[in-house]
């Protein structure tokens, strides 16, 4: 087993933080994605079905390596994690990016590794300094109140849906790192694929509509990204990333998601980033990244 410390050789770390910033940036065009997709496919429809592509790669995966199957309570792990990241983040983020802009969701991501604290503590057993709760309170204060400055009553069903999108994913996170000790990195994504590919396959098919023609290149090539790097490809380097350079140091590059969010709104739907939107993304990761100083992270050990 290996842990990331001075006795890790130096390259490996270094390996830990190239894949864990490859899976930041691939995650960090899911919002653009995602708003481009529910333009012409149906949220729910969307959700299923880049699930169920993602999952039979992921069978492939697990079949082609010959993966030890999960056993006893890791298959209610597993089950926990297949709402949180494999369902409730994708759809609720699909469903609240028909009331705001991807660039306004990315704002609530920065929330995301405070939600992963906080699940850390009632999942983990993580136990974070006062002064932790101190700044993870702050960032908080900071993105509700500029979800109110900005006209909570013009879409509040986008807002709620992206702060429940949040805590759902922050649950997938945490429950996800900590079965990754026993299970091994990225076959918890996988696995968890399949947990919920019976639901996902079948609504696909229920959801389909009579015809798909009429579809922009655009939206499939959204869909695309959204079912493969979003849904697979992005967690095989972040938990890749995790397992070689730990999970506390190569975790925080998670905090640079807004800014490339931001700039992918920005550069492919050429969505307005006002001043006040990067601002309150500076002052939340400065926030969250305070946080993290300040609290004590169990180290996740991984087995293969």
């Amino acid at each position: 087993m290996e842990r990331t410390s001075a006795l890790n050789p130096p390259n490996t770390s270094t390996q830990g933080w190239i894949n864990g910033l490859i899976g930041v940036v691939i995650f960090s065009g899911s919002l653009p994605a995602t708003r481009l997709a529910v333009m012409e496919f149906d949220p729910v429809f969307l959700t299923m079905l880049r699930a169920t592509l993602a999952a039979l790669v992921g069978l492939l995966l697990l079949g082609c390596f010959k993966v030890k199957r999960p056993a006893g309570r890791q298959w209610a792990a597993l089950a926990i994690v297949s709402l949180g990241v494999v369902i409730g983040f994708p759809l609720l983020t699909a469903l609240a990016l028909q009331y705001v802009t991807s660039a306004h969701s990315i704002v609530f991501i920065g929330l995301l590794p405070l939600a992963t604290a906080v699940f850390g503590v009632l999942r983990g057993g993580e136990r974070p300094r006062p002064v932790f709760w101190l700044f993870s309170i702050l960032g908080s204060a900071l993105v509700m109140g500029y979800a109110v400055a900005q006209g909570l009553s013009a879409a509040p069903a986008g807002d709620v849906l992206m702060l429940l999108a949040v805590l759902v994913c922050g649950l997938g996170y945490a429950e996800g790192a900590t079965l990754s000790r026993s299970l091994g990195g990225w076959q918890v994504i996988c696995w968890a694929l399949m947990v919920a590919l019976p639901v996902t396959a079948a609504l696909s098919l229920i959801l389909a509509p009579p015809s798909l023609t009429g579809i922009s290149l655009p939206a499939w090539l959204s869909l695309g990204y959204v079912s493969l790097f979003s849904m697979l490809i992005g967690f095989v380097f972040w938990y890749r990333g995790l397992a070689q350079g730990g999970i506390a140091a190569v975790g925080q590059l998670q905090l640079l998601q807004p800014f490339f969010g931001l700039a992918l709104a920005a550069g492919l739907l050429h969505e307005q980033v006002s001043l006040g939107m990067l601002l309150v993304t500076l002052a939340v990761i400065g926030c969250v990244a305070g946080a993290k100083r300040f609290s004590r992270v169990v180290p996740i050990r991984p087995t293969s």
